[in-house]
């Protein structure tokens, strides 16, 4: 059977090709750690659970609306209110199968074939894939420490063309765990008004920032940006509810109606029992204590992992968010590993598990010259797993 174009131009997920890769070693009896998981370590909490068997128990396991349940959608929007001090209606809101699906769906209703979305790179998978599925133009700008791995305005303003038609931002960002503070998402915002863009803001992070950095939506810095933002999120990381599939999105009312009449066409609804969990989540007065405990481990893993890096002389973007630190592995390349040329990122990750350890490549996130690590495991294996790649690295020759 022929593939089409589209679906023959779409690259598979690295993160799971390297998770599938873990798994059938950990069968085979080998012990790896595994820095690949872009996902919490913790359990869902009881509380959110306990709200899923309810609702099973009552029989909401039936067709909801698409866009989600009344109770969650209000539920959102007064997180929005309370956390980002954003005022939304209901029907401004759609609740989807993940913030994933909020993407595509979102870049769905906004992108028309040939329109070009700005993305900054080292970037999320996942994101010029789903433009390439849109039919849209992915135009990369390349980060680096100059610009403190950023989009700053001035590379911003260059890449604008008249086929522009959006921006996608990031923070707390996957996979260099930046930040972006109020004046650099001011400097953007400025540009998308002076130009009539769009922004995409995936937020889904937002609840993992640390020290004195503070989470910021862009949405709330003016009225322009308000009605030309669609702001997702979800409670993936935040609940470690990440095989619920539940994420959201606010939008301007007529683009949130498109959104939800295209999910009504692809997914249909999210899941009617994890929707109600996720109001719980949402509502109960045992979410914020979860939070913060789990935060609190976070970056008390993000001291130690960095800590460790620097004793071994590595050189990495310092996170201030998320749950990642990337490796910069740019002097690696080129050396010898058990008589293997290393050519790239991949080369490097491939390598790297023969000693027992497993990173995802840079390449995924258009940065070959480093390596994701996702400190999404005990302390025990953030030491065990840094000293292995300490000593992986002064094996090269």
């Amino acid at each position: 059977m022929e593939i089409s174009k589209r679906g023959g131009q779409i690259a598979p997920s690295a993160t799971l090709e390297i998770s599938a890769k873990v798994k059938a070693l950990k069968a085979e009896g080998k012990q790896i750690v595994a820095f690949t998981a872009g996902e919490p370590d913790f359990n869902t909490p009881e509380y959110i659970i306990d709200a899923a068997k309810r609702a099973l128990d009552e029989g909401k396991t039936k067709y909801t609306a698409s866009s989600g349940i009344p109770e969650l959608k209000r539920a959102i929007v007064k997180k929005f209110k309370n956390d980002n001090g954003l005022d939304y209606t209901e029907s401004q809101i759609v609740v989807s199968d993940g913030a994933k699906s909020s993407l595509f769906h979102a870049l769905s209703a906004i992108i028309n074939e040939g329109d070009e979305v700005i993305v900054a790179a080292p970037y999320w998978v996942t994101y010029v894939e789903q433009i390439k599925l849109c039919q849209g133009v992915s135009v990369v700008i390349n980060t680096d420490k100059k610009s403190g791995y950023k989009l700053i305005k001035p590379d911003l303003e260059k890449a604008i063309t008249p086929k522009t038609k959006c921006i996608i931002i990031n923070s707390p960002t996957n996979p260099t765990g930046v930040v972006y503070n109020e004046k650099e998402l001011k400097d953007i915002a400025e540009v998308a008004e002076e130009h009539g863009l769009y922004v995409i803001s995936d937020e889904v992070y937002e609840k993992l920032v640390f020290g004195d950095q503070k989470h910021i939506s862009i949405a709330g810095l003016s009225d322009y940006m308000k009605e030309h933002t669609i702001t997702v999120n979800g409670v993936s990381k935040t609940y470690s509810m990440t095989g619920w599939r539940i994420g959201y999105l606010a939008a301007p009312e007529n683009v949130a109606k498109a959104i939800g009449n295209i999910q009504s066409h692809t997914t249909s609804n999210p899941c009617s029992f994890a929707q109600y969990a996720s109001l719980e989540a949402l509502s109960g007065e045992q979410g914020e204590e979860f939070i913060a405990k789990m935060k609190n481990e976070f970056s008390l893993r993000r001291e130690l992992i960095c800590d460790l890096l620097n004793e071994g002389g590595l050189d990495y973007i310092y996170p201030n968010g998320a749950f990642y630190v990337f490796l910069n592995i740019e002097k690696y390349i080129g050396k010898e590993y058990n008589g293997k040329k290393i050519d790239g990122s991949v080369c490097f990750a491939d390598c790297l598990l023969e000693a027992g350890v497993a990173v995802v490549p840079g390449i995924a996130f258009g940065a070959d010259g480093f390596v994701r690590l996702s400190y999404t495991v005990s302390r025990d294996d953030i030491k065990v797993g840094i000293g292995r790649i300490c000593e992986f690295i002064k094996a090269l020759k």
